[in-house]
């Protein structure tokens, strides 16, 4: 029994330790070893055995092929130019108002996240976002905050906004009618509710006049191709959700369709592609799905389990409300790729298909708008604003979050029905 008592807690002490590593990246090295390293100790202490750990990578097969072309489709667009046109356009259009041009941005946050996932807003739009609201001269952090929270506001307008939507409902994702049915209504309450939070808290920033000017949007014929690819893609993904098929080959057949129109006029597309999709994000899943196996073993189904039972008992308002908050407290303890590992198996194992699975889903998408550590999408995000020059700190964004993320929970789950 003692035996079995140290077993456990070194299973919880590596696998939690792992993801801390991997949120705080000592040393600066790459979160993938951190997440892998962990895994392969749990295999190598035998705390795990083999087939299971494998089993494990093996089910994740449709998420790296989700991730895979996500990244692939957000990349072609970067390299193309097409995000730097879209944020030109906004500051065109914004006509020396910085308030109008906040709005523009964010909107275009909310078509980019939803037709192409939360990472790609803030990772690849940032930078984009970065560049037209220097030239503009006014003060950069409204526009970039608005880039990270609209990346987890708009998250779950449709399966494919987030890559945690399929860890956590995997083979049995509702059909996109059913979908929009449950989440429509709750997806635009975070979208308006994160806006006017933003837009309040900003409102000194976002006054006057821009100081400079914007310059004119030049779409190449190669990015007027990758656009095209990018449009083609999204009514194909789309059109999978509706049907009901997994979404990770479907994503790398649009991927690569997009990438090939506009490798007709660019040649060296693909090597460019290859070259910057940061593919370490597959292994750090993979590593993720084997540590939360281990904790599984290690008693955490039972806690998920015994804690959807007590929730099930209560009333649906109690209910929807206490499992997203808790939920979203989590994703910003330890991620929320993690937390929705563990929701998901939670959810299969009690076999939950009410309001509860479903105020659990937008607590792993909108929870991470409380801080940094929320979410890979926005640690990214802060990573690629410290490449350029651009210092947005910890408490900075949870001063903000604090307020914002829970005022859109707290909207969402109000429209979330059965």
């Amino acid at each position: 029994m003692q035996i079995a008592h140290v077993s456990l807690l070194l299973i919880w002490t590596i696998s939690l330790a792992s993801i801390l590593c991997m949120l705080v990246r000592p040393r600066r090295i790459v979160e993938a070893y951190w997440a892998c390293g962990g895994a392969i100790l749990l295999v190598l202490t035998r705390l795990i055995a083999l087939p299971q750990a494998m089993h494990a990578v093996y089910e994740g097969w449709d998420v790296y092929l989700f991730l895979a072309g996500m990244m692939i489709l957000a990349e072609v667009a970067r390299k193309e130019g097409v995000f730097e046109w879209v944020a030109d356009v906004a500051a065109q259009h914004a006509t020396n108002s910085p308030a109008r041009l906040f709005a523009l941005i964010y909107l275009v946050g909310t078509v980019v996240t939803t037709l192409l996932s939360n990472d790609a807003t803030a990772v690849v739009l940032t930078p984009a976002v970065l560049a037209v609201v220097r030239r503009a001269k006014v003060d950069p952090k409204p526009y970039l905050l608005a880039c990270a929270f609209i990346a987890n506001a708009a998250s779950f307008v449709f399966p494919i906004s987030n890559p945690a939507n399929l860890v956590v409902f995997d083979q049995h994702m509702p059909p996109l009618l059913s979908w929009l049915r449950i989440f429509l209504l709750p997806s635009l309450a975070s979208i308006m509710a994160t806006f006017l939070c933003l837009r309040w808290l900003s409102r000194k920033q976002l006054s006057g006049e821009m100081r400079g000017e914007a310059e004119p949007a030049v779409l190449s014929m190669e990015a007027k191709l990758a656009l095209v690819g990018l449009a083609i893609a999204a009514v194909a993904l789309i059109s999978s959700s509706a049907l009901g098929i997994p979404l990770g080959a479907p994503t790398c057949v649009a991927a690569l369709f997009a990438m090939a129109v506009v490798t007709w006029r660019n040649r060296s597309i693909p090597r460019r592609v290859a070259k910057g999709v940061s593919w370490s994000v597959l292994p750090l899943v993979a590593g993720l799905f084997v540590i939360v196996e281990a904790l599984q073993n290690a008693g955490l189904q039972r806690l998920g389990l015994a804690g959807l039972q007590a929730l099930a008992e209560k009333a649906s308002w109690l209910a929807k409300g206490s499992v997203a908050f808790a939920v979203a407290l989590l994703s910003n303890g330890m991620n929320n790729l993690p937390a929705a590992l563990m929701s998901g198996a939670a959810i299969r194992h009690a076999q939950e298909t009410s309001i509860v699975a479903h105020a659990m889903l937008i607590g792993v998408d909108l929870g991470p708008n409380l801080s940094v550590t929320g979410s890979l999408a926005t640690i990214l995000w802060l990573i690629a604003l410290r490449r350029e020059k651009v210092e947005i700190t910890a408490w900075e964004f949870f001063r903000i979050g604090g307020i914002a993320m829970p005022v859109a929970l707290i909207a969402s789950l109000l429209f979330l029905w059965n």
